[in-house]
């Protein structure tokens, strides 16, 4: 039996984020204002997203899921192009995240539509849009620090990789190390997530369901599927992200090309402000 939660259900709960905030100003941390306006952000988003899934649940056409989905690869996308601090010239942190997530994301829901779950019609929104909302959190979390370890070890590592270029390596062999450190970076959240599951926390799927009145043992086996696929997609990204990202730093003739690397943003504004202040001078 579900239970339906009220405005003065909801209200309650949000009371501890008032505590939180009057706390914050009481102790001078000076984060009430952004604890209040996230709280506030994330409410709005939440109620819109319902409204929108509603309607969507109850149309439960093939244009209207795949409309949501490719939405959701997008913004998904747009992350995985942005958190890393090092980025690619002309929009190449975008082209990967797309590739990646794009193929990662739907190979495995497709993977898990077609085989596992199989509902009735394949396009059920109820099932395809959870589903793939669950799979891009996972993708662009291993994809963005994949491909943030791999760019700022590069630009650590430039000297290294340059020498063994110098002494006949191929590209591929000068960033193998690289490389790996990026893939292994971008898959431990997913090695943590699996191994805390169930002993010190219940995973979010498995409490909604748990919740729902679902039975424990079946809300296990939801959430056991659930992670697999979780570490399928993570994998895939981490390492189509970081082998995309190797192909774009390097050239045909195995030149490492650290010019297509754009300096951060912060760095990029210090430095406009000292040739401003030299000009000046």
């Amino acid at each position: 039996m579900t239970i339906h939660l009220d405005t003065l259900d909801v209200g309650v709960a949000a009371l501890l984020v008032v505590v939180n905030a009057a706390a914050s100003l009481a102790l001078g941390l000076q984060v009430h204002r952004q604890l209040l306006w996230s709280a506030f952000r994330m409410v709005v988003q939440l109620l819109l997203v319902g409204l929108v899934l509603r309607a969507v649940f109850a149309a439960s056409s093939a244009p209207a899921t795949l409309g949501i989905v490719a939405l959701m690869i997008l913004a998904a996308a747009r992350e995985v192009a942005v958190r890393p601090r090092q980025r690619l010239a002309n929009g190449g942190n975008f082209r990967i995240g797309a590739l990646v997530v794009t193929v990662s994301g739907i190979v495995t829901v497709a993977l898990a539509l077609t085989t596992a779950i199989r509902p009735v019609p394949w396009h059920d929104p109820r099932y395809a849009i959870p589903l793939m909302g669950i799979v891009l959190g996972s993708v662009l979390n291993s994809a963005s620090l994949g491909l943030d370890s791999f760019f700022e070890d590069v630009r650590a590592r430039r000297s290294a990789i340059e020498a063994r270029l110098a002494l006949g390596d191929s590209a591929r062999q000068a960033l193998a190390v690289t490389v790996q450190a990026a893939i292994r970076r971008g898959m431990i959240p997913l090695v943590n997530q699996m191994s805390a599951a169930g002993i010190i926390t219940l995973p979010g799927i498995m409490t909604g369901q748990l919740l729902a009145g679902m039975d424990p043992l079946e809300a296990a086996k939801y959430q056991i599927l659930l992670l697999f696929l979780l570490s399928g997609a993570g994998g895939l990204a981490a390492a189509g992200a970081v082998y995309l990202a190797a192909r774009s730093v390097t050239d045909e003739r195995d030149r490492l090309r650290v010019d297509r690397l754009q300096a951060p943003a912060k760095r990029r504004v210090r430095a406009e402000g000292r040739g401003t202040r030299s000009r000046a001078g």
